[in-house]
């Protein structure tokens, strides 16, 4: 006799039921899914324990008539796919009929269905893939099927199912998705008799949001929009202040369908470039609408994974469409709750105008001689209003709106800009007019050594204007304008000037190579050097010009004149070993990035590094000629802002 015989049905049917039928999420998906493509406009699910005593999904959809309820349990039985041509053209989240019959090989599965609102209907019991009962019964327009007691018949793989709150999480997320990917659906979760989610069913996506992860995520949600001659894209993204440790937060919807795939949510993380920390992803939910003979959804076996015809092209629309959406914003995090609109019937402390008595020219000479880090004398403060035709560098200018100062806190640094006497007090120009020449000499030098002397951009429109107050701890600058109080973390402001410095230097840097007349000399390991050998050209295009000098040995001969002084071998060495890590064909653009964020973190002013106002004006007026002023290259916030009428809550000036 023959070796090979023919698998019985139903254990095929428990095979089957493997690739389909995971945990309880997955039965979850599949009738959710067809309740979906049955066109209901409400969907009901209720799980117990998880999902493994009892799944029941609800729907107002079509519904089924008697014969088609027991056809619907057969193998491979779909009303979605009638020839080879729809399967190029999938329209539908469900087509391969696989679903119920692998639920039903598995569990005891009872469907109450009607096709219309007659309330004649039929009931259907199946357990195990045997035909149990099939009766009439009322039932209102739609289907009812209650999964109960999975993988009862298959023992092996109830033993590996995870703990009720591990797998209730898997069944949650999988409604988390379906419920953003349709919007127009209201969806009602509810595990052993609590209601876990609830959306309104509305069409309106925003509200999804809010239902699922909470208004305030809701608040900081951006709208994207984008097409192309395929692709049409809408949907949301987060603020980068907005953030997860995790990829969850990304939900792709194509076609009404979740997906996962890796290149696109790439291309949404490369929208965000720079703007968020390291390990840090945000939160988006982007609906892609495309022709259905451009994606094939048949190459996994819970259809999560597709394939696209023309990928490229989606992964552009979708990263210059983010890029865009977050360069129209003002990215400064506040540092508290947003502050709610401001009552009309406010309660508001009178002000007291303080103001500081003009410096006499003599104390100004003299507080030039103090020694470095020195503060300034305690000055006298009045509460009394100036007396006629004096005049104060300090004193608040009409409007509210404070003005710079010119005074500073360092050895070597001009101190109080001292007004030109007269009766009346100079405006700021005129102030600015008449300084010293030592002022403008000192200001000018202090300019040169912040940062590399190059024409900025011009400011973006979105980033306010800041009047600098001081330091705190020598690490964070204080700031004010009519909006309220502003923090700038000084190291991340002169990174990310530096950045883009370096990056549009990295542009092209053969240019600016200098050959040195005592080259450089690095050693790596053999293998190390038998990989760089390969990839020479990359750093000759990064402007490093290196050549082999035995053995695992190399000398840099040349390389760009603009690399941080004293740190260009530490650098070229940081280089190479980043382009040693890279597994797969190196990318110049990517190299171009990181040499240009390794040259801005040290060539940067640190933490802890005190400076002067002078020295504070100039790195805000460079961070605002910046493309991006809101990060710094590795995505932490440089600025963060105390909004003023928080600041007055706080002081309780408004009840």
């Amino acid at each position: 006799m023959g070796k090979i015989n023919i698998l019985d049905e139903h254990i095929a049917n428990q095979i089957a039921a493997g690739e389909v039928v995971e945990r309880p999420s997955s039965v979850v998906k599949e009738l959710v899914e067809n309740a979906i493509d049955a066109g209901s406009t409400r969907i009901d699910v209720a799980i117990e324990e998880g999902g493994l005593e009892l799944i029941r999904v609800t729907d107002n959809g079509s519904g089924m008539d008697p014969d088609d309820c027991e056809t619907a349990f057969f193998r491979h039985a779909t009303s979605k796919i009638a020839s080879t041509q729809d399967l190029f053209a999938i329209r539908t989240l469900g087509f391969r009929g696989e679903a119920l019959p692998s639920i039903a090989a598995v569990s005891k599965v009872e469907c109450l269905t009607a096709p219309d609102t007659s309330g004649l209907g039929c009931r259907f019991v199946i357990e195990g893939g045997a035909v149990r009962a099939k009766t009439e019964a009322t039932a209102p327009r739609g289907t009812d099927i209650a999964v109960r007691e999975l993988f009862y018949n298959t023992p092996a793989r109830l033993k590996y199912m995870k703990t009720i709150q591990t797998e209730l999480g898997h069944v949650t997320d999988y409604i988390y998705r379906l419920a953003l990917a349709h919007p127009g659906i209201a969806f009602t979760l509810k595990h052993n008799g609590h209601t876990l989610v609830q959306t309104l069913g509305n069409g309106d996506l925003l509200q999804a949001i809010a239902a699922i992860y909470g208004t305030t995520v809701a608040k900081s949600m951006l709208p994207i929009r984008g097409e192309t001659l395929d692709y049409r894209l809408d949907g949301y993204i987060a603020k980068p202040e907005l953030t997860r440790a995790n990829r969850g937060g990304i939900s792709t919807v194509i076609n009404g369908r979740y997906i996962r795939n890796y290149p696109l949510v790439q291309a949404l993380l490369q929208g965000y470039h720079t703007l968020l920390p390291i390990n840090r992803f945000p939160v988006a939910v982007l609906h892609v609408q495309m022709d259905p003979t451009l994606i094939d959804v048949n190459v996994h076996p819970a259809k999560l994974e597709v394939r696209f015809s023309k990928e490229p092209e989606l992964m552009q629309l979708v990263e210059r469409e983010v890029r865009e959406t977050l360069g129209k914003q003002r990215l400064i995090p506040a540092a508290s709750m947003p502050a709610a609109k401001r009552p009309q019937e406010a309660v508001v402390q009178e002000q007291l105008e303080l103001y500081r008595p003009q410096a006499p020219q003599a104390q100004a000479s003299a507080a030039g001689a103090r020694l470095p880090g020195a503060a300034a004398p305690a000055e006298r403060w009045s509460a009394s209003a100036p007396a006629a035709g004096s005049a104060s560098p300090w004193a608040q200018p009409p409007g509210g709106a404070s003005q710079r100062s010119g005074g500073a806190a360092g050895a070597g640094e001009p101190q109080l800009r001292a007004a030109s006497a007269g009766p009346a007090a100079q405006p700021g120009a005129e102030r600015e007019r008449l300084a010293p020449r030592e002022t403008a000499a000192a200001s000018e030098a202090l300019l040169r050594a912040m940062t590399p002397q190059e024409e900025q951009p011009p400011a973006l429109p979105a980033f306010p204007k800041l009047h600098p107050i001081g330091q705190l701890h020598g690490t964070y600058i204080v700031a004010q304008n009519e909006e309220g109080l502003f923090l700038i973390d000084q190291h991340a402001a002169h990174e990310r000037i530096n950045y883009e410095h370096y990056y549009d230097k990295f542009g092209n840097p053969a240019e600016a190579s200098q050959e040195l007349l005592v080259p450089l000399t690095l050693e790596f390991t053999a293998i190390e050097a038998e990989k760089l050998a390969d990839r020479l050209p990359q750093l000759e295009q990064a402007g490093v010009y290196l050549e082999p000098f035995g053995g695992a040995s190399f000398l840099v001969r040349a390389y760009p004149h603009w690399l941080p002084a004293g740190e260009e071998q530490a650098l070229i060495e940081e280089m190479i070993e980043w382009l040693l890590g890279e597994k797969k064909q190196v990318d110049i653009g990517k190299l171009r990035e990181k040499a240009a964020i390794m040259c801005s973190c040290k060539a940067s002013i640190k933490a802890n590094q005190s400076i002067g106002l002078l020295e504070i004006e100039t790195l805000l007026d460079r961070l605002a000629a910046c493309r991006n002023p809101y990060t710094c290259p590795h995505g932490r916030p440089i600025v963060v802002s105390f909004s003023t009428y928080e600041l007055e809550k706080m002081f309780k000036r408004v009840m």
